[in-house]
């Protein structure tokens, strides 16, 4: 039930001292950015995709990589925390979203998409969500979100600069509708750019001051390199992970764990069958 100081997207947390001055020293989420790069040894992911692409053609790597976050959130839920009006909220959704293009032609069209979890998805059910939105924005149907930023993109520069201050407003006190944040990138968990299917690495991405959105995570392309093992030369695919945080939600440890356990997840692709709600128990993370 809904308690006084609560968003209709969040639940509100007790904010400790250290917290209070953090906020008061980096009010903006751009001034809290945390960026780490990581390249993470994918071999196995590439296996597993290569034997479920036999069953389901419509599969790619990044309903693989999403799950894979997905997994992560659930099992280090300090990450779906956000801090707005200075105040902090724990999310009471594991919402991911990404840009889509109507088509890959250097004119299309970019709309957002945003995928709600339930507690019993897993792989097949969350890709069946990412392929069902991609059809239906394909198909060129916008949601409320789409229309009203295109909307604002055609008023005068006066106007516009003035209806954004009042929306940032209105999010802050949440007085937003609900059809507006619902499939918002600036209001979900996180923010993912899948950066391969261009063939690029995994590059570092801001974090916007408007919204709920903390965290930002680019995939770059996997590439086969030669890696040393066991003092042998051997072959692996790798992938680059730029992971852009709010270092307001949670502490440095915090993340590395987190960083750590997708590791975890992508070297173990059996994990993404199960329920994303799923416990995961690594004795050293």
């Amino acid at each position: 039930m809904k308690k006084f100081g609560d968003r209709k997207d969040g639940i509100r947390i007790k904010m400790d001292g250290f917290d209070r001055f953090l906020y008061y020293l980096k009010p903006k989420r751009s001034e809290a950015e945390v960026y780490i790069s990581r390249k993470i040894d994918v071999t196995n992911l590439v296996r597993y995709m290569n034997d479920k692409k036999k069953d389901n053609e419509n599969l790619t790597y990044f309903h693989l990589f999403l799950t894979a976050i997905a997994k992560l959130i659930y099992n280090r839920p300090l990450l779906n925390r956000f801090i707005i009006g200075g105040n902090k909220y724990a999310r009471n959704e594991v919402a991911l979203s990404f840009v889509a293009k109507t088509d890959f032609s250097d004119g299309a069209k970019e709309l957002m998409a945003v995928i709600r979890t339930c507690d019993d998805d897993n792989l097949d059910s969350l890709s069946k969500k990412v392929y069902d939105y991609v059809k239906k924005i394909r198909g060129n149907k916008k949601s409320d979100a789409d229309g009203v930023v295109q909307w604002l993109g055609r008023l005068p520069k006066v106007i516009m600069a003035f209806i954004v201050w009042i929306i940032k407003r209105l999010d802050n006190l949440d007085l937003l509708p609900r059809s507006l944040t619902q499939d918002s990138i600036y209001h979900s968990s996180v923010l993912v750019s899948n950066l391969g299917s261009i063939h690029c690495g995994g590059i570092y991405h801001n974090i916007t001051n408007f919204g709920t959105n903390s965290i930002v995570v680019t995939i770059g392309e996997i590439k086969e390199e030669a890696m040393v093992v066991a003092g042998r030369v051997v072959s692996r695919y790798m992938c680059e992970f730029g992971v852009t945080l709010d270092e307001r939600i949670a502490d440095g440890v915090y993340y590395a764990k987190c960083i750590n356990l997708l590791e975890y997840i992508l070297n173990n692709p059996e994990l993404l069958e199960d329920r994303v709600d799923a416990k995961i128990v690594v004795d050293k993370i």
